[in-house]
Order: structure tokens, then sequence, then C-alpha cells
């Protein structure tokens, strides 16, 4: 777009880049900047337009983007063409996703190449690896604590290792996703460290106070994210001698992006590991980006702003690249992370859905859709050019933060069910076989999120332990219904490393001083190979539960209907133990799918007539495209089995 100011002031960026970057050939990098630059100008002048050295940031903004231009290797400029061309690519039903930890999975970086062939049979081509940054031992918060933003933690293994696996996965047609960590640094970070000596100019990329004044007025309005392990969101620094805002660990200090070289450093860290080949960057704690006195500091319209600027920015650089908003908050504002009064994403392409997890997980306790189907209802439509993370379980805990007023909505006290839901996932309910453990807990509302593998959760892990064949049976049923449901709902299905292979808790973290009191690295276990390999021994926990997931994953491809092009329908049915939807091929196929979930320990059944009321089932006959088996319509009903499920062919 032209506009005068902007363009007149991009003249004068263009004229005073140094002679190393002016020379260049660099075409592509041209177009892209004078297409985003209105954009950019925008938003940079919005966030930081008051400052008398704005224009000498500017240059420097520009100036980053065109040195990482530069840097970045010549296959990724090709790839960046080749996704402009085809922008939709990420919204094929063909991928499918997995989260793990790179020393749970395979003990570092070096040993994941010869572990690929797992996520292959499985069906898996995107892989996020969880933080590997640099980070101090004992004080990492699970990798959220970096130390170097462009070093691998020792740990993990070197940069060389994952350059070498950045080329297998490119190999084998397989996609990689990494974190990078936007909102605070750990307080061994060499900015934190000239902070403490006394540097003015590093203390600014911090929130830095000599007294109690200001930080107290912040905590009159600023929620505490880890009341337990970590009260209040400041904390004095002796060496430095003042309070520093730390709002997620004594440890961590939030980043302050009032100041523009606090975005531009971030920025550079985020090409540059655009430039190693990451497909995906998932972009933490993206909520807390901006802190405004007498607010929560969450949510605020200038962190919406600052992931707009960081998007422009990058599609001038590294077009390619996806951002994931890790923003794990209510409808009504994961929305907003995709990018507000647009058609298409402009902040974040991808976001997980946190609200359809806790809901599924809901569903399972209840053993009614009820809630379930009417808390989808509450989340807003998405953009066209975005998708969903839908999961079943992920390396954090489970909050229920689905609305009150669709709990009351569902016959329901928000206080009591929130308190059921923990008491069940917890084995504290009766009739419960749940091995989950409460996390976070408030001791003044009984409120508290949950820790537990899946495995756990479902109940298959107090069955293996009684040896219940039943109470097995029906576990592994609730685990195969959890991935039904994220397999066909819309969006990228993101699994967690060991899932599928019925994973139990992992207590061995109580061992480990740094980790013992957080309980969710109960689900965060070292992956177990010889129980991996009795995936392929029919009969077996492992191959009834993988070979059902790699089945489902198989079909999904094959099905158009399954792409996330915004075709998905809710159906209503007369039956509350039913989650019913429908997705459909928008393409020459014309292709329609109807889903259908039964919660209960029972069978339910599914009105015909209804349905075909609604236009669905039209003949005799209708086909499970999961099982290829054939159902009569005639009897006006269809049986659906106990915690199972139908991917109907309509």
């Amino acid at each position: 777009m032209y506009e005068q100011a902007s363009h007149s002031l991009l003249n004068d960026v263009l004229i005073a880049l140094k002679p190393e970057i002016k020379y260049q050939k660099l075409q592509h990098f041209y177009t892209r900047l004078g297409a985003n630059f209105y954009a950019i100008h925008s938003l940079f002048s919005s966030l930081y337009g008051d400052r008398p050295d704005f224009k000498k940031q500017m240059l420097h903004l520009v100036e980053t983007l065109a040195r990482q231009y530069i840097k970045r290797p010549a296959y990724l400029k090709k790839l960046d063409l080749a996704r402009e061309k085809d922008h939709n690519w990420f919204l094929s039903q063909q991928w499918v996703a997995m989260a793990l930890y790179c020393d749970g999975f395979s003990g570092d970086l070096k040993g994941m190449p010869s572990k690929l062939h797992y996520l292959q049979d499985l069906g898996v081509n995107l892989v996020h690896i969880m933080p590997i940054c640099d980070c101090p031992e004992g004080k990492s918060d699970g990798g959220y604590a970096v130390r170097d933003f462009r070093n691998i933690d020792h740990r993990f293994g070197t940069l060389k290792d994952l350059d070498e696996l950045v080329d297998h996965l490119r190999k084998r047609g397989m996609l990689l996703t990494l974190d990078v960590v936007v909102n605070h640094t750990s307080d061994e970070h060499e900015w934190a460290q000239k902070a403490r000596q006394g540097d003015k100019t590093f203390q600014d990329y911090y929130f830095t106070f000599d007294d109690r004044q200001i930080p107290d007025m912040y905590e009159e309005s600023m929620p505490e994210v880890f009341p337990e392990t970590a009260p209040g969101n400041f904390t004095w620094d002796a060496e430095m001698g003042k309070w520093v805002m730390t709002v997620f660990n004594s440890y961590q200090w939030d980043l302050n992006y009032r100041n523009p070289a606090v975005f531009i450093e971030m920025l550079d860290i985020i090409l540059f590991w655009a430039n190693r080949g990451v497909d995906i960057l998932r972009l933490d704690a993206v909520a807390f980006l901006w802190k405004k006195m007498g607010s929560t500091c969450q949510n605020e319209r200038e962190a919406h702003q600052i992931l707009q600027l960081m998007k422009d920015c990058c599609q001038v650089t590294a077009p390619g690249v996806l951002f994931i908003a890790e923003a794990i908050v209510a409808p009504t504002e994961i929305i907003k992370y995709f990018g507000e009064d647009a058609i298409n994403a402009k902040e974040c392409e991808i976001a997980y859905n946190a609200t359809y997890m806790a809901l599924l997980w809901e569903a399972v306790a209840t053993r009614k859709a009820t809630l379930l189907n009417k808390g989808i209802r509450s989340i807003p439509e998405k953009l066209e050019r975005a998708t969903w993370l839908n999961y079943v379980r992920c390396h954090d805990d489970i909050g229920w933060g689905f609305s009150d007023a669709d709990i009351v909505a569902a016959g329901y006290d928000p206080q009591l069910h929130r308190r059921f839901l923990v008491d069940y996932f917890t084995g504290n309910y009766e009739g419960s076989h749940a091995m989950g453990l409460a996390f976070g807990e408030n001791g003044k509302t009984g409120d508290a999120r949950i820790s537990g593998s899946l495995a756990a959760l479902a109940s298959l892990e107090s069955a293996l332990n009684e040896n219940d064949a039943d109470a097995i049976d029906a576990s592994i049923k609730v685990i195969l219904l959890l991935h039904s449901m994220i397999l066909s709902f819309g969006g990228i299905p993101l699994l967690y490393y060991g899932d599928a292979i019925g994973t139990l808790n992992d207590d061995s973290y109580l061992s480990d001083e740094s980790k013992s009191n957080d309980n969710r690295w109960v689900h965060r276990p070292k992956m177990d190979w010889n129980k991996a390999a009795r995936r392929a021994q029919p009969g077996t926990v492992e191959y009834r539960i993988f070979s059902a997931i790699k089945k489902m994953i198989s079909v999904r491809k094959e099905i158009s209907a399954f792409a996330d092009r915004n075709n998905r329908e809710l159906l209503s049915v007369d039956n509350e133990h039913l989650f019913v939807f429908s997705r459909f091929d928008q393409g020459l196929s014309h292709s329609r799918v109807v889903v259908v979930g039964n919660f209960d320990a029972e069978p339910q059944f599914l009105d015909i007539l209804s349905m075909q009321r609604m236009g669905f089932f039209q003949y005799d006959t209708v086909k499970d495209l999961h099982t290829g088996e054939t159902f009569s319509l005639l009897d006006g009903n269809i049986v659906i089995p106990a915690l199972s499920f139908y991917w109907f062919q309509t």
C-alpha cells in the first residue's frame, strides 16, 4: 500500500543502508519490504513513534531484516517462493504433528534421526521439539528460562546436530517446530548480567525499579501465574540493587517491549532460527508481552501489535515460516492471536485449541457431550488463513478454561463443576480410576489444574495395575475416541510423544531436586523403546493403541474434507452423550463426512431421521471410513457403541 509518510521514510532508510547491504542483489527482499512497509511503519510508529531515536531504530530494524535475508540459505529462499504461491499449504489434512522432548525421546538431538522411522510409521510428519536453547541447570523452567537464545543447551547437543537433523527431516518431507521464548530471559542471560553490573542500556531491557512503589502499583491488578511456587510478580535482585519484574519465576526476567531495541533483538533471534531451517516457530507466552499498570498485563492491544509487527517483518525475510501463538487464554481472547479486523491471519497462523482439549476431557468425566457442544459454539470463528492445533495431551497441565456461562447453560454450578473435574481426574471421585495430580491448587477455591499422562487420566494405568481386562478395553476406547476427535475436527492434530503406546505416569522426577516441586514432570517421561517395540506385537496394549491411531491418521490424509478450510458444521442431535459434526470438501469432490463420538460407557442411538432432515444420510446405507464397515439405515437408528466413534462418509 502506498502512503506518503511511510514511503518517504522508506526512501530515507534505503539511502542510509550500509554498503554491505545496499549493493547486494536483493530483488525479492525489496519487493516484500515495499509490500509490507506501510504496515511495518504504522505498527512501529504506534509502539515507538514518540521516541526521539525513532528513525534510527527504524533503520536498525530494516538493516536487521536485510542482514538475515542475506544469510538465508538458497534452499530456504526457494522454499519461501513455493509457499508464497501455495499460501494455504499448512491447511492440508496431510499434516500430523507430535510434540516431544528430544532428551526424553531420543537422548539428544544426535539421536533423533535414528528415531524418525517411529514417527513415520505412525504417520507423523511435523515434529515439535520442546525448548532446546541454553538454560541454567536447575533454574530452566523446563527450557523456558533461556540463557542464550542462539545456542543449544549442551544436554541436547549442538547447532551442528540440529543442522543435521533439519537435513534428515527435509529429506523425509517432515517439518520442524521450535520454541522462541519471547516474553522473558533467564537471569543468567548476558543482558541480565550486564543489567546487574549497572549497565543502564540493559537495565532498560527489563522492568527494573529502585523501590517497591511502582511494583506495588502493578501488583494491584496483576494476577499470580504460579502462586504456590512463585508468589508475586517482582523479585529483589541484591547484586543490581533493584526490583525486577518476574511474572513466571524469580529467575525469569520479563522483557520490556516498550524499548524498540528489545523488539529488534527478539526479531533477530526469530530470524536466526528461521534461517536454520525451522518451518514453524512457537512463540511462548505471547499474552504477556505488554505490561500496562492498572491491567492484568495480559492480552493487551500492544501485545497484538508486537505480534503483527513480528509477522510483517518475518514475511519480508522468511515468508515461508509460520508462527504458533502459545496463549492459553479464554476463547474470546485466543481468537485474537490470529489477528483482528482481518480476513487472513496477520499475527500467528496457528494457535492452541486449549478449550477444545479441556472440553473433551470434561466429556470423558461426565460421559456427556452437553458442555462440549455448548463450549465449542462459544469459540469465535477463526480467520481463513489460520488453523488450530488440536491436542489431547501436551507437556503442560490441563486447565478448565471454558466459560462460566457455558457451564451454567449445561446445567452445572461453575465452581462445583470444576471441583468435580479436579476430583475426578485425581481419582478422588467415586467411580473414577484416573490417576492425575492436582497442579497449582488454589487453597481458597479448591480450583486446580491437572497433570498426568494420557494413559493415567484415561484410567489405563489403574486398569493395568489391577490387570482388569474390561477396564483396559474401556480405557483404550477412551484414548482412541479422544484421538479421533482431534484428527477429524479441523486443524493440525498434535499428538504427544508416548501417548500412542500408552505411556504411564513417570514419578522419577521426584528424585530430581530441580523438578520435584513441579508435578508436570510426571508426564514428561523418557521414551521406553522396549515398550514402543511392542507396537508391532498384535494383542498388546501398545499394538492396540498404536495401530488404531496409525489407521486414523492414514484415513485422515486420504479425505480432503478433513483439510481445514472453515468447513465444519456442528450438528445438534437429541442425545446428550453424542458429539456430532460434519466436515465437507468445498472442492470438486464435494465429499462430506459426519463424525460421531459417544462419550458414554453404554451404547447410544443416533437418530437417522433427524440426520436426514439436516440433509445427511440420504441413501439406504452409510460407510464408516475408519473401519470400512457399512451400515443399513432402514431401521431408523445407528447404534454407536460405548466410548466409540464413527467417521461416516455421506
